[in-house]
């Protein structure tokens, strides 16, 4: 395994001191939770090892929400931890998988350290970041495309493959016999036509997921994978017993006592993330002539554009220095840096959200004072 950094690891604000960053507009989620108000006692807990396949219950309430049997989820320390037992799992070196991209770092460096070959599925701008399915079956290599992965709703982009795309590329990967990985891990904010679990649509699909982003747990470390294929779960159980025996039963059992009042959580979550979404939109809508972008259709990020002719990294300098507001840089994703991700649902307020979003224009505007 040849590992490298990402530079979405390196400059997230969490490795630059959160003291540092006061309008943070680089996280994919909601606001962090308090364990306080989750009013939970774990007095009796007993930190003993856990069931390997993760707390029972907590797996039960995932299966019956996936419509799976409870043996079909097994919980890891986060989504990416599954998506990395899957790539170890599935991959060798030379192997071949057909990825998403702009995509989660993740779903791509760790195939790329295992020495797997990466092809891309190109999201286009100019095309509304739409995934074509035609692409997808002229990029397939037969007897060497080992996976392909898609993220619904797409990270950083927000948008969401269709009910009758995704069931074109499920025939298209079972006449293949190409194993279908989807990383769901922004599902549950969909903002319309929310899609099944994929996994529960056929056994040669593996879906990846986590109460990180949509719930604001990401210190739990609980995430978790559905596959209905008997063979490949006992080898994904095996690599996780390999990494870590068990996941941690104090992380377990906070998600499932969550998880007990997640339908009642999960509504007042979306009211806030709608509200959100609306003070992004305005806030695009007034900035048209500097900015442009595809609206996003799940999820609490997006990906505009700067559209104006500007030194870009003075832009982020000034951003970054004089308004001390952050963003995902495009090149965190392998892009270019006129793009951004903007998370617009973890700042702890709307009003800090917005004077985020100010600051981005003002930032373009003395790029282009100065260049005059």
């Amino acid at each position: 395994m040849n590992y490298v950094r990402m530079p979405i690891e390196i400059e997230s604000p969490e490795q630059m001191g959160y003291e540092n960053v006061k309008y943070n507009l680089t996280e994919s989620s909601v606001t962090d939770t308090k364990l306080g108000d989750l009013n939970i006692n774990l007095e009796e807990l007993i930190i003993a090892y856990g069931d390997h396949m993760g707390h029972q219950k907590l797996r039960e309430l995932i299966a019956k929400d996936a419509g799976v049997h409870v043996d079909d989820v097994l919980l890891t320390a986060g989504s990416a931890t599954a998506l990395f037992i899957v790539s170890t799992s599935l991959l060798g070196k030379n192997d071949r998988i057909l990825v998403e991209h702009p995509n989660y770092a993740t779903n791509i460096e760790t195939p790329r350290a295992i020495g797997a070959k990466i092809d891309f599925i190109e999201l286009q701008f100019e095309n509304a970041f739409r995934l074509s399915i035609d692409e997808i079956e002229n990029k397939i290599i037969s007897n060497e495309t080992k996976f392909i992965s898609i993220t619904v709703p797409n990270n950083p982009t927000g948008t969401v493959i269709s009910h009758d795309d995704l069931n074109k590329l499920i025939l298209l990967t079972k006449d293949k016999d190409i194993i279908l990985v989807v990383d769901e891990t922004y599902r549950d904010m969909t903002f319309k036509n929310l899609l099944p679990v994929a996994a529960s649509l056929a056994s040669h699909i593996i879906s990846v997921s986590s109460l990180s982003k949509t719930y604001g747990l990401p210190g739990i470390r609980i995430g978790w994978l559905i596959c209905q294929d008997k063979k490949l779960m006992e080898k994904f159980l095996a690599a996780k017993e390999q990494i870590m025996i068990c996941g941690s039963v104090v992380d377990e059992e906070i998600a499932y006592r969550y998880m007990l009042t997640r339908n009642k959580r999960l509504s007042l979550i979306l009211e806030e993330i709608q509200i959100r979404f609306n003070i992004m939109k305005e806030w695009i809508n007034e900035s048209n002539q500097y900015l442009e972008w595809i609206e996003p259709q799940g999820g609490v990020v997006c990906f505009p554009r700067i559209k104006v002719n500007i030194d870009i990294e003075e832009f982020y300098k000034i951003l970054n220095n004089t308004f001390k507001t952050f963003v995902g840089p495009g090149h965190w994703f392998d892009m270019n840096k006129k793009f951004m991700r903007i998370g617009y649902g973890w700042p702890s307020t709307r009003d800090e959200l917005t004077q985020g979003l100010k600051n981005i224009t003002s930032a373009i505007k003395l790029c282009l004072e100065e260049k005059n």
